[in-house]
Formats: C-alpha cells, structure tokens, sequence
C-alpha cells in the first residue's frame, strides 16, 4: 500500500502541474484570440469571460489525459534515472503490478474526465451558447459601432449606424457599402441605406442575420447609368462568422447526453460517441506513458519526451477524423478502431518484451532437444 500512495500521488502531483500549465497556455492563447474579436466589435466585451469560464470544462476534458499523460513520464521517468524503478524491480513489483498501481491514479483521472464530457461540459456549453445568443445581449454581438464607420474583416464592406439602443440594440440610420466583383470581372458597388436594423438570430440553424427596415439598396457600376434602385420594406444579410472564432464551437455539443441518446442523427450520433470515448482515452495512454517512461540515468528522463507526445498527438488527430467521418455517415465502429488499435499497442508494449523473452527461450529448448 505504501507503494502504490508514493506512486499514485507522485503521479497525480505531476498530472496537476502539468494540466495547470497546459490549462494557463491554452486559456490565455484562446481569451487573446476572442479578446481581438471584442475589440472589433463581434463580441460584447462583459460577456468575453463568462463565455470563456463556461469553455473552461471543455478545455479540461482535453488538457487532463494530456497531463496524466506527460505527468506519468516525468514522475516515472525520475524514477528510473534515480533507479528507484530498479529497486522496485528487485522487490518483486511485476510490469503488471506496476500498470496496475498506474491505473489507480488513472482511473481518477477517468472519473473527472467522465463527469466533464457526459455532464459539465455540455451543460457550460449550453451556457455559453445562450450568452451569445440572448437577443438582449445583442448590441455586443453586432457588426457595427454606433457613430463610427467600420470595415468588416476579410470583407470590402463599410458599415456604419448613427445610433445603437442599448436596450432593444435596434440601430438607427443605417448605412452599407460593399464593393463585389461579379464573373465579368468589373467591380460593382452596392449601397444600401436603412431607417433601421437589428441583429436576429434563426434560432433552427444559429445563424446571425442583420434585419434592416424601410430603406433602399443601389447597385451598379460606378460611372455607369445601368445600375439597380430597390426599394424595401424588410432586407436581411446573413453575417458570417469568423473562422476560429468564439462560435465555431458545434452547437451540437452543447445539447445534454441525454437527448443524443434518443437522436440518430449522425452528428447527434458522432458527438455521443466522442463523449463516451473520451474517458476511455485516460486508462490507455496511462498504459502506453508507463511503457515509454523507462530509461536510465545516461539517457536522462526527457528522453522519450517527443516520440511519446507524437504519438499522443496521433492519437487524438485519429480520433478527430473518425469523429468527422461519422457525422460524414460512418458508423461508430471507425471510432472504436483506433482505441483498439491504441489498446493493443499498450498491451504490447506492456508486455512484448516477455513474450519475445518467452518465445526465444522456448526456441532455444527446442533447439538443444533437436541437437540432442
């Protein structure tokens, strides 16, 4: 018992230190990120931190394998290059003992990482969604500043409103250029002008919509008479969100475990699936660190450091991409592949050295039988 406490909480104090380190990294990296689109006007900025702490379990349920992960090369690494590894040999602590002290402080992990993908997330994601969503927050979701012009990014459009109701977030005196270039290849302008606008949301597909009321849009080619005049009582533009940005979280993954579960919708069906094998990951690479941590003191404990985090990092891109091919319309068996083919190269590297031990020395009686 004394063993497996040392194990499990030199461990553990690794797991913690590296998956803070990680969470602070990825945390700052991604508050910068939505932090820039705050200041452009797509995001309301006293809404940018709730939104982000309501992320924050979904950063976790990743960061925590990942920390277990590395945690367990360090601790055990140290414990090779101090040849404490070897006096636990010499006492009688097997591989498998030793896996099976290893998946005490795993399964830990697997619980926390269990109750963050069916339950925690999904719920903060819900959160954060309705945030964005909530049509009394959207004078911060909107496009346009009150009082200033404004060029959308990645765009030619000019956008600009005299005044911005901080209640309703109903613009006044809307004003829209954008500069296109259509199959003929000449720029063509198109001018639309509005008493009115507002930011709306289609609730079925989540897409933002900017509804502009009584106005007029022009259209043609500068210096030329051929041009459009529209008059209209009701105008919408879709507004396209920013590739990375904030929302380009699936809104299916805020939907409970629950309904995914009564739903065959292959995008229902893959984020299932996806919640369901994450904590599955925790135990199979707490096998394979254990297995890559051995060293001694010449080659030092980093040794292995990146060929084992490549292989993690493989791990999951395969996961990533039979996520997407079931909600393409394969089946969950292309997810449940690459654990078992992770499962087996533990178990391997696990035990791969006794069984070639076994079988060289199994050859070698049947070799002196023979001779003899």
């Amino acid at each position: 018992m004394k063993i497996l406490a040392y194990l499990t909480r030199d461990v553990l104090l690794h797991t913690v230190a590296v998956s803070f380190s990680l969470l602070v990294i990825i945390f700052s990296g991604r508050f910068v990120k939505y932090l820039a689109e705050a200041a452009v006007g797509n995001l309301a900025g006293d809404i940018l931190l709730p939104v982000m702490l309501y992320r924050l379990p979904g950063f976790l349920e990743l960061i925590l394998p990942l920390g277990l992960f590395i945690g367990i090369l360090m601790a055990y690494g140290r414990l090779y290059v101090e040849s404490e590894m070897v006096v636990l040999s010499a006492c009688g602590v097997s591989p498998s003992r030793l896996a099976a002290y290893t998946l005490v402080p795993a399964l830990l992990i697997m619980v926390v990482v269990t109750g963050l993908s069916l339950l925690v997330t999904p719920m903060g994601a819900a959160r954060s969604s309705a945030l964005l969503d909530d049509p009394e927050k959207s004078q911060g979701l909107q496009t346009l500043a009150a009082g200033r012009f404004q060029t959308r990014k990645g765009s030619n459009l000019v956008s600009y409103a005299e005044t911005i109701s901080p209640d309703t977030g109903v613009m006044r005196a809307v004003f829209l250029s954008q500069q296109s270039v259509p199959e003929e290849g000449r720029p063509q302008l198109s001018v639309t002008v509005a008493a009115e606008g507002e930011i709306v949301l289609d609730t079925r597909t989540g897409a933002r919509y900017l509804e502009l009321r009584n106005g007029y849009r022009y259209q043609g080619l500068p210096g030329h008479r051929d041009y459009q005049v529209i008059q209209f009582e009701t105008f919408g533009e879709r507004i396209p969100e920013p590739e990375g940005g904030i929302r380009s979280v699936p809104r299916v993954d805020g939907r409970p475990t629950a309904s995914l579960l009564a739903s065959d919708a292959p995008e229902d069906v893959a984020a299932l699936h996806w919640r369901l094998s994450l904590p599955i990951t925790v135990p199979i690479v707490a096998i394979i660190a254990l297995c890559l941590s051995r060293t001694d003191h010449r080659r030092g404990r980093y040794i292995k450091m990146a060929p084992a985090f490549a292989l993690y990092l493989v791990y999951l891109v395969l996961l990533t991409n039979a996520r997407a091919a079931m909600e393409a319309g394969a089946g969950p068996l292309v997810l449940w592949r690459v654990h078992l083919l992770y499962l087996g190269l533990a178990l391997w590297l696990l035990y791969g050295d006794s069984i070639r031990r076994r079988l060289w020395r199994r050859r070698r009686r049947e070799s002196a039988h023979a001779t003899a």
